[in-house]
């Protein structure tokens, strides 16, 4: 799917990549308290390199009355399961930065979209020193800055296969067993990215509601049109595109129910911020009741059922709705870092 970035408003006014705001009592560390004065320097350069080198796909607000905190958003990238959602990080400095990296935190609604970004809202990363990692990796005070880890979570964390972020699982890449459990962690991972889009509509961060309202106003049609497409088999979950041919892509039952039960949703989250939506407005049809096919769940043994076919068909709707809180997921995955 090519990547339409969009930096208007609800209204149609741009909304600057890089602004300077006041009033940060959501944010995630809004209690937390600074002392001295040395880092400050440190931070205004940042802010000037984010000013001039942010990319169309990240959008930056810093606070004049709280120069040691900032907020991110970044645009999930065309090619992966996290296409055209929003995904948040509220940014601490610590007093003596840059010595040490700056706190980071994904607003994560309970969700867990990824091997890196927990449902607390932790970021493993080595360029944080939240995971281990070669020396050219972790955080370095004189060469690293806000802007290489914003890139680097777009890039490395939010990428095409987010299963093989797993270190254990990266050394299996192009095994056909694990690339099928890749496949199906996208699954899982498109139809909580679907959950996190409605949450962020309901309640956006403040000083980036115009930005949710206007990305969701000009995506939701193409959203909407990846979801259907997905469902029926017609291309790869994270890679629609409007310009290729069918395919014949297999989906799991899971996947389809879940689906099946968010799209009115999304249909009514986008309308109301005034997206076009045309004939994409209705309920998705999905016939699940003829399935056989069986999802692989990643990180966990699979074991047989003799409970029948509406027991195991009813677990598995269980475990998508509650797929990434944080006591499953301990279960399914085995977390990166500490």
């Amino acid at each position: 799917m090519a990547l339409s970035v969009s930096s208007k408003n609800h209204d149609g006014a741009v909304f600057p990549q890089f602004d300077i705001v006041s009033g940060s009592t959501d944010h995630k560390y809004h209690s937390n308290t600074t002392t001295g004065g040395q880092f400050q320097k440190k931070i205004m350069k940042e802010w000037k390199s984010l000013e001039k080198n942010l990319p169309d796909s990240i959008f930056v607000r810093v606070y004049e009355d709280r120069i040691d905190l900032m907020r991110a958003a970044i645009i999930g990238s065309a090619g992966t399961p996290y296409h055209d959602g929003l995904y948040f990080f509220d940014i601490a400095f610590l007093s003596d930065y840059p010595a040490r990296p700056p706190l980071v935190s994904y607003r994560s609604f309970g969700f867990r979209i990824n091997p890196n970004l927990y449902a607390s809202g932790k970021v493993c990363l080595s360029l944080l020193n939240t995971w281990s990692g070669k020396k050219k990796e972790m955080w370095n005070s004189e060469q690293s800055s806000v802007l290489q880890i914003l890139l680097s979570i777009q890039a490395l964390v939010l990428n095409e296969k987010p299963y093989f972020n797993e270190p254990f699982f990266d050394g299996f890449r192009g095994w056909s067993k694990w690339e099928k459990r890749a496949n199906s962690y996208n699954a899982d991972v498109f139809v909580v990215c679907c959950k996190t889009m409605l949450f962020h509509q309901r309640k956006p961060p403040m000083h980036f509601e115009s930005l949710v309202a206007g990305h969701f106003k000009e995506r939701g049609s193409a959203i909407l049109t990846a979801c259907i497409a997905y469902v029926n088999g017609g291309a790869r979950i994270g890679h629609y595109d409007s310009k290729s041919s069918s395919s014949s892509a297999s989906v799991s039952v899971e996947f389809k129910i879940s689906m099946r039960q968010l799209y009115p949703q999304l249909v009514a989250a986008f309308a109301k911020n005034g997206a076009s939506l045309g004939t994409l407005i209705g309920e998705l049809q999905v016939e699940v009741e003829t399935e056989t096919e069986t999802k692989t769940t990643p990180c966990k043994s699979e074991k047989k059922s003799n409970g029948g076919v509406v027991k195991r068909l009813f677990g598995k709707v269980k475990k998508a709705f509650g797929l990434l809180s944080a006591k499953k997921k301990k279960k399914t995955t085995t977390e990166t870092g500490s």
